[in-house]
């Protein structure tokens, strides 16, 4: 089967070039400024539209098995080819957690089932993400996973933490870590700032982020495993990340596109939409993300897509739960915002962060857009203003404070090995 997508804005080595790709199967084969007189059996015309490499995020919950009325692999993943994803990575916070070879190796295959994008399967670091106990790391590397992580929960033992980044360096295999300390949150459901205490909420304090991160920066300069810290939050988070990478320690780390856009001053009321975690910080906390993505010690946008029925988010934000969903925005908003608005990122740092950067970290073949390469790309228009609505969306979960904003970059189609997952409707 060979495809020309043909006439579009191809991103390719860092510049925007007017080129034709040609795929053959599930590779590209070929790309140059004209390809129409090639043979082939299915033509894309992507005229007046960005041809990019499939976008890559190491960080989305798909809550199956266990919570399959938030959300399944299949709904998940066709919410990824939406928004223009063909690469996502699966956290482990599900019933039963994949803590063991035979239920990695279940989910897994599970993955590969439903999935309509390539899923990457992340391995818990301990027995039921919240004990001390430790696990069979090669058994379940060996049944696919590709890196662990606790998501959702902070390993609050610095020993477990050490050993277990000591099991994943021997694999080398990333240990991909949700910093929280509980003994600092005191029940808080937003940022302990200005903010909360206009609302009259508990807050969750900035320290009890960045104390961890400090704890595991020296615990992966002694072990020299490869560290990666999800979502960060606070200028200190930044700060220390920032310090370490000037030290030579194995870091990298994501940002989520709702920290980047939103700070605490834009909750409106008491409304559990705008209830994540870690929260929407102060403006200095938002301003100090945005400059890290700037200068290299962020290396990437992940979107924590985490989505929940609208029972689970509607009302007080002490009885609502942590999450907002992100797979179907994340390139829209921050590219409207970032790059047509504010101009603080370009289009090609942006698909920098939310593609290249992510699939170099982790060792993905993916994220780039070359001949021989595996043919994932998303096309998307630039030109076209479109409003995020909630019909809109293929995923289970609503829960996003963004609907209803009026955006650019809208998804035209994605391609996963070389097959459309995604076409819009004309």
């Amino acid at each position: 089967m060979k495809t020309l997508i043909k006439n579009g804005t191809v991103y390719q080595n860092g510049k925007l070039l007017k080129n034709d790709l040609l795929l053959e199967d599930d590779k590209i084969t070929l790309l140059g400024t004209d390809l129409s007189d090639v043979a082939c059996d299915q033509v894309i015309d992507a005229q007046n539209k960005l041809v990019a490499p499939g976008l890559v995020d190491v960080h989305v919950h798909y809550r199956e098995p266990g919570f399959t009325h938030k959300e399944t692999i299949k709904t998940g993943s066709l919410a990824a080819a939406h928004g223009g994803y063909t690469t996502v990575c699966a956290m482990p916070n599900l019933d039963p957690v994949p803590d063991t070879p035979e239920k990695v190796s279940e989910l897994v295959a599970l993955n590969k089932q439903d999935g309509v994008v390539n899923i990457k399967q992340y391995g818990a670091i301990t027995k039921g993400l919240k004990s001390d106990q430790l696990l069979d790391y090669a058994g379940m590397k060996a049944s696919g996973a590709f890196a662990f992580s606790n998501d959702g929960c902070g390993v609050q033992t610095a020993g477990t933490m050490y050993q277990a980044m000591l099991a994943a360096k021997k694999l080398g295999v990333a240990l991909v870590a949700h910093v929280e300390d509980n003994s600092l949150l005191f029940g808080g459901v937003m940022n302990a700032g200005k903010r909360a205490k206009e609302l009259g909420l508990p807050g969750i304090l900035g320290i009890s982020e960045s104390s961890q991160i400090a704890r595991d920066l020296l615990l992966a300069k002694e072990t020299g495993v490869h560290y990666h810290v999800c979502h960060v939050s606070t200028k200190e988070s930044v700060e220390l990340v920032r310090l370490a990478k000037a030290h030579g320690i194995n870091v990298t780390c994501e940002v989520s596109p709702h920290h980047l856009l939103l700070n605490e001053e834009d909750i409106p009321a008491n409304d559990g939409f705008y209830k994540m975690n870690p929260p929407l910080r102060a403006n200095e906390d938002q301003q100090a993300l945005i400059a890290g993505i700037l200068d290299g010690t962020i290396d990437m946008i992940a979107t924590d897509h985490a989505p929940h029925s609208i029972d689970e988010k509607t009302g007080d934000m002490r009885t609502s739960a942590f999450g907002i969903t992100g797979s179907e925005t994340a390139f829209a908003l921050l590219y409207t915002r970032l790059v047509k608005q504010e101009k603080i990122l370009t289009l090609a740092q942006l698909l920098d962060l939310m593609a290249k950067n992510p699939a170099e970290k982790f060792n993905f073949a993916a994220g780039v857009l070359y001949a021989g390469a595996t043919a994932d790309i998303a096309i998307f228009d630039l030109e076209n203003e479109f409003e995020l609505k909630e019909e809109y969306y293929f995923s289970k979960g609503k829960n996003t404070p963004f609907t209803g904003q009026k955006v650019y970059g809208e998804t035209y189609m994605t391609l996963v090995n070389g097959k459309v997952a995604y076409q819009k409707e004309d």
